[in-house]
């Protein structure tokens, strides 16, 4: 397959879509009594999800039929004013910014089905077919989600987010036409990778603004320290398997790459959020034992079956592997149950397993 490069111009959108995600993760930072409150984590859901299915939407017509044209950057820097109407309306005051919100969202959506409807026409073929078929279905969920805009109190909801979740399963529905124009993977991986390097970076510089060590106290020193070594593990484990154990020259509609992402995207945001309740020790400690873990158990789920599907088949794991890692991480959870132990002990176990399992996955 022809090799695709990464524009500039990519990069510069990634970073508005960052900021969005930082957003959506503050949600998670609101504790009431000892935990956070289930609202704020559906919020953050719901918050995170149509986040994600912007940058996907857009990123996967790059993918397939993207040209650093003048017409396509123009349509790009258009989105960006409407990823920024969006970021600027994510609040856990849902109601007040509602409208603003769906500006932004049905005016990302909108743009991309048209650059499909656009392209179709200078397509042939297979190609063809599926820019017309995308650029025709992605206007089912977008004026559906519209549509909304009629109602009022949780059916608002309901419209908008059945609308989303139809744009979502339109390319499950659709496989059978995205098969025959099948997705660039090498171009696909790297703009999830990118996306990903960015928000570990994010991670990086918000746990050190809220880790900064005062007066010499050492157990913030050391919080900080074991913080960022687990964190370069999980970077480590995350790029190494992608640049030394992936074929990037598997043909396919890369769905495993892009639904997958989702939850290690999600799940690095739970982590990020973890580090910090932990540190300001505003949180029970029997939830954020329950919620770190959890974190933890679906950044390993959704890491190891992306990476198993487009792995040179020498390099997959076995099932032992598996049980290896589930057995670790059970038997550090069973032991903070039975024993209450120092956060830091909690953060020194998990840097332990992400020590392993990038050890044991890129060698």
């Amino acid at each position: 397959m022809e090799e695709k490069k990464v524009t500039w111009l990519e990069l510069f959108y990634d970073l508005l879509f960052v900021a969005a995600v930082a957003t959506a993760t503050h949600a998670l930072l609101h504790v009431e009594k000892g935990h956070i409150h289930p609202e704020y984590l559906l919020k953050f859901a719901l918050m995170f999800i149509p986040i994600w299915w912007s940058w996907t939407g857009q990123t996967l017509f790059i993918n397939r039929f993207g040209q650093d044209l003048l017409h396509q950057r123009i349509f790009m820097i258009l989105q960006m004013l409407f990823v920024l109407i969006m970021t600027s309306s994510l609040s856990v005051d849902f109601d007040q910014y509602y409208l603003s919100f769906l500006i932004g969202y049905i005016g990302l959506r909108a743009l991309t089905a048209i650059q499909y409807l656009v392209v179709q026409n200078f397509e042939e073929g297979n190609r063809k077919k599926v820019a017309l078929f995308l650029g025709t279905r992605f206007w089912i969920g977008v004026i559906i989600s519209f549509l909304s805009i009629f109602f009022d109190s949780w059916i608002r909801y309901a419209v908008l987010y059945i609308g989303i979740f139809v744009d979502i399963l339109v390319p499950v529905l659709g496989r059978k036409y995205l098969e025959k124009a099948p997705t660039n993977i090498a171009h696909l991986l790297e703009r999830f990778g990118l996306l990903t390097l960015i928000l570990f970076g994010e991670s990086v510089v918000s746990t050190l603004f809220v880790l900064q060590p005062q007066n010499g106290n050492w157990n913030s020193i050391s919080f900080s320290i074991i913080s960022f070594i687990l964190i370069i593990s999980m970077w480590w484990q995350y790029f190494d398997n992608l640049e030394k154990k992936v074929n990037k020259s598997i043909q396919s509609t890369g769905q495993t790459i892009i639904y997958g992402h989702l939850f290690i995207l999600m799940s690095m945001s739970m982590i990020a959020a973890s580090i910090k309740l932990m540190f300001l020790h505003e949180v029970y400690y029997f939830f954020i034992l329950y919620f770190v873990f959890i974190s933890v158990l679906l950044y390993f789920i959704a890491t190891t079956l992306v990476f198993h599907q487009y792995r040179y088949e020498q390099h997959r794991l076995k099932i032992y592997h598996l049980g290896l890692f589930l057995g670790i991480l059970a038997a550090f959870f069973v032991i903070n149950l039975i024993m209450i132990v120092p956060y830091i002990v909690i953060m020194g176990e998990l840097t332990v397993f992400f020590i392993i399992y990038a050890k044991l996955t890129t060698t």
